[in-house]
């Protein structure tokens, strides 16, 4: 898995670099598919914003997240994350086919 973490208006330290990637090892867990993973985080007055772009093996996800605190919107951002990968996964799943050809259905 490739990381991108880059800072607009803001400098990434030590401390906010290794927040995030224990956060992004939940989404390693479930999914080990994922390539590369893009994450932005970005200040506007009060308003801190996360961004992330994950490249996963034939579909790209986006999530953006704001909050006046930036590990929460941090952690916001892993949560809503989490919830796409693991459905993108649950679609894959269903999407099974079986020898004859036919798409086999999600129960």
């Amino acid at each position: 898995m490739n990381l991108n973490l880059s800072g607009h208006h803001l400098e990434v330290t030590p401390a906010i670099r290794e927040h995030v990637v224990s956060k992004l090892g939940k989404i390693k867990k479930h999914f080990d598919n994922v390539l590369d993973v893009s994450v932005i985080l970005s200040v506007d007055k009060l308003q801190q914003k996360a961004e992330a772009t994950v490249h996963i093996s034939g579909k790209t996800i986006f999530v953006e997240c704001q909050d006046t605190n930036l590990y929460v919107a941090i952690d916001e951002l892993i949560e809503k994350l989490d919830r796409q990968v693991l459905k993108h996964k649950e679609k894959n799943t269903a999407r099974r086919h079986d020898d004859s050809g036919k798409v086999v259905e999600a129960e």
